[in-house]
């Protein structure tokens, strides 16, 4: 490969990701934080961060070790938080072909942020698509790790009481629900999950509620896709 192609690349993907570096940085700075007042090591949030590259799940492994051990629940928890993976990968499909060695990490590195990059840029046509791909994956991926590796060395100068920091993660999922709400035209998905997680809640009680709901969720979602989709648009 030629390297002023590389050097091309790199340099048209990078500016799409600086939003990204900005907002990593403080969420990625609270994940270290977090699992550094959680007992953990520089390591755990430094491989967390490495293999599993997934914020949300990264927060929810964090209570997860820290639970009695349930190999089952946490399959499928992860499995239902980032299905919407797999409808991600679909849409790239197109994307993806003929990438050669890149394609293995590009899929490992598909998140939310990287796949509304890589689906809606307009990558200019003297820039090789594969690369410009892998590099906003590579960057992206990169300022995660770094920011979790920055916020677990700022958790070892931090002594006050660090009680309830856990709230954290409550507090991300509130957010993200209030974005999505102010967002959409239309709220039929998010009153839908909340009655569901309140139903549950009442049926399974607060520590078997997330999965059943999350299940019931998907499901009901999905048969009533095409109505729901029609009241969007």
């Amino acid at each position: 490969m030629d390297k002023n192609k590389l050097k091309k690349a790199f340099k048209t993907a990078f500016p799409y990701t600086v939003p990204i570096m900005a907002g990593y940085f403080f969420f990625g700075l609270t994940y270290g934080i977090y699992a550094k007042a959680s007992g953990f090591s520089l390591l755990y949030p430094l491989l967390l961060s490495v293999i599993i590259y997934a914020g949300s799940m990264e927060f929810l492994t964090i209570t997860l070790l820290l639970s009695k051990f349930n190999p089952v629940q946490a399959f499928l928890l992860t499995l239902v938080i980032n299905a919407r993976h797999i409808f991600y990968g679909i849409a790239m499909l197109h994307k993806y072909k003929n990438l050669g060695l890149k394609k293995s990490y590009i899929i490992f590195g598909l998140c939310d942020e990287t796949f509304s990059i890589n689906y809606s840029a307009k990558i200019p046509e003297d820039v090789d698509k594969g690369y410009f791909i892998f590099f906003v994956t590579m960057l992206n991926h990169l300022y995660w790790v770094v920011s979790s590796i920055i916020g677990s060395l700022i958790g070892n100068f931090i002594f006050f009481n660090t009680k309830g920091i856990e709230f954290v993660l409550t507090s991300m999922f509130v957010i993200i629900f209030i974005e999505q709400w102010l967002k959409d035209k239309d709220h039929t998905s998010s009153i839908l999950g909340l009655i569901v997680s309140i139903f549950c809640l009442i049926i399974f009680g607060k520590n078997n509620f997330i999965i059943p709901s999350m299940l019931l969720i998907f499901t009901i979602l999905t048969i009533f896709r095409k109505p729901l989709e029609r009241r969007v648009l």
